[in-house]
């Protein structure tokens, strides 16, 4: 398949997903916040807590498998599994606000995530986020279509994971400050424990540390800018080592 027709259909398929999530949440708010969605939190049952973690533990697979799919090598396999994922978040926000008018503006808090706590912040910080995965996500792909070797080295891994790790980090602080004025950190994971949900119903959100999320995204640009710099210098494979008059077929889709 053309490197164009997948993007089209991952991207249709990541809509789908966006508008499937944004569905259960209107779902859940209705059930739990029928006035609206605010914080603190509305108390929660623990069978449904139990349920909203698996429910984002199966999205993680489905996305996953996309990647799978799609990528016919290691590389291009990660590209369609972030740019999957970024596409379902971004669209994910546009859909709540067509159906609820939600969120108000770009700095209104949510709750992004809950794996493996939970994670908060304003809705333009995963924004932010997930365009940054599309960049590096399309870098990939592109150089992937001209045949280029796109493997991700070791030293990039580690930057892409330590960014990765510093950007989880600012999400979950502000949540986890609160909860472990309460219980240990082995004790606040303990979603079955009636205590732990009634302390996280009384979180509302105090600051976000913008200055962790900047330190995680410049982490992240810096190694999508140096890949990209290697990409740059790299020639296509066999575009000057093939005999003149030969010709030579391409490797196969990203």
């Amino acid at each position: 398949m053309k490197l164009r027709n997948q993007f089209i259909w991952i991207t249709i398929f990541a809509i789908a997903m966006g508008f499937l999530e944004s569905a259960v949440v209107v779902y859940l708010r209705e059930i739990l916040y029928p006035e609206g969605f605010r914080f603190p939190l509305s108390p929660i049952p623990a069978d449904l807590a139990v349920t909203e973690l698996f429910r984002e533990l199966a999205t993680m697979v489905m996305l996953v498998s996309i990647g799978v799919l799609a990528g016919r090598r290691f590389s291009t396999g990660f590209a369609w599994f972030i740019y999957t994922f970024a596409i379902w978040d971004i669209f994910y926000y546009v859909f709540l606000w067509l159906l609820l008018g939600w969120p108000e503006s770009v700095i209104t808090w949510d709750v992004l995530f809950l794996i493996p706590t939970t994670w908060t912040g304003p809705v333009i910080a995963p924004v932010l986020l997930s365009l940054t995965m599309i960049l590096l996500a399309v870098l990939v792909l592109v150089n992937a279509r001209q045949d280029r070797d796109t493997r991700i080295l070791a030293g990039e891994w580690g930057g892409l994971v330590l960014g990765s790790l510093v950007l989880i980090f600012g999400f979950i602080l502000d949540y986890s400050q609160h909860m472990l004025t309460h219980f240990t950190l082995a004790g606040m994971f303990d979603v079955q424990d009636p205590e732990v949900l009634e302390v996280a119903t009384r979180y509302i959100p105090l600051r976000f540390p913008w200055w962790i999320f900047w330190i995680g995204e410049t982490i992240l640009l810096l190694v999508i800018l140096l890949y990209a710099r290697r990409m740059k210098r790299q020639a296509p494979s066999g575009s000057s080592q093939a005999p003149s008059g030969s010709s030579q077929a391409p490797s196969g889709d990203p």
